[in-house]
């Protein structure tokens, strides 16, 4: 399936930020539970990459375009989920164009993939296929994405999904975005081709790793300065603390730790560790996650 180059060797000496789109008035409601969310960070953590930011947005056009819009200003890698089917309340098609700046068209390559799934409902159903029969024309519409776009492949039904590159559609913005569908059996599948067929040069550049501890009897604001003093001192490195005041082990707590490449992790550990000795700490478990 010939497919453009959405990157090249140039552009992928950096390892480039990964985002979340989710679109839906569904999820913002509450009549169905995001499931994307876990999905992604799961499948990107297993290649060695980590999810950066996700914003879920209803069907609303305007809200759409907006988040499209940054996405594809930015030097990002978006996944886009939902929106892209081809009933009113689908928006994401005609968004992605208007935030781009271009027309939309029948992708020749998406039509023949529709048509060929639209014959095998006829052949499951004892029917004959009609593509001029009113509902098969109207289906034609899953196909159409803005010019110029690549499709997703999709294992589950054939209708794919597309991809757009700013750079090379418009010239403007550096952000590539994928859009898949809402259906996680659908997108799922199609997020890790993506991954697998553009970015696999990115998997496990970069092994991560964190390591924190547990501390009691400490308040974060007692804290802040000795983690400051951290990132200040391994700059490669980040600090993140959890507090929590009701867990069934530990009770009143704080984990504090370090994040960041393996080779930096274990001094701004050992860092740490001394810090909050000198500061009388009394520590618990340590814990350590790639």
């Amino acid at each position: 399936m010939p497919v453009h180059d959405i990157r090249d060797a140039q552009a992928r000496k950096t390892v480039p930020a990964f985002g979340l789109i989710i679109i839906g008035d569904e999820i913002m409601s509450g009549k169905r539970a995001d499931k994307h969310l876990p999905a992604v960070i799961e499948r990107l953590h297993a290649r060695g990459l980590q999810l950066a930011y996700a914003d879920y947005v209803g069907d609303s056009r305007a809200r759409i375009t907006s988040s499209l819009e940054r996405a594809f200003a930015s030097s990002d890698v978006v996944f886009s989920c939902g929106g892209i089917g081809a009933t009113p309340d689908d928006h994401t098609r005609q968004c992605a164009a208007l935030a781009l700046g271009l027309g939309l068209e029948l992708h020749p390559q998406a039509r023949l993939l529709i048509e060929d799934r639209m014959r095998d409902v006829a052949r499951e159903q004892g029917e004959t296929f009609d593509p001029d029969r009113a509902d098969n024309v109207h289906r034609l519409n899953m196909g159409v994405f803005p010019a110029g776009a690549d499709i997703i492949p999709n294992p589950y039904n054939k209708i794919p999904g597309f991809s757009c590159d700013a750079a090379r559609l418009t010239g403007k913005g550096a952000g590539v975005v994928h859009f898949v569908p809402g259906f996680p059996v659908m997108a799922w599948p199609m997020i890790e081709w993506v991954l697998d067929q553009h970015y696999a040069d990115c998997f496990h550049r970069s092994p991560s790793v964190e390591k924190s501890v547990i501390a009691f009897g400490a308040m974060e604001a007692a804290l802040t300065p000795l983690m400051e003093d951290i990132e200040r001192r391994f700059a490669t490195v980040r600090v993140f603390s959890l507090p929590s005041v009701d867990h069934p082990e530990y009770g009143r707590h704080i984990e504090l730790g370090v994040k960041g490449e393996v080779a930096d992790v274990d001094a701004a550990y050992g860092a740490l560790l001394d810090g909050l000795r000198q500061r009388q700490v009394r520590l618990g478990p340590e814990m350590v996650r790639n």
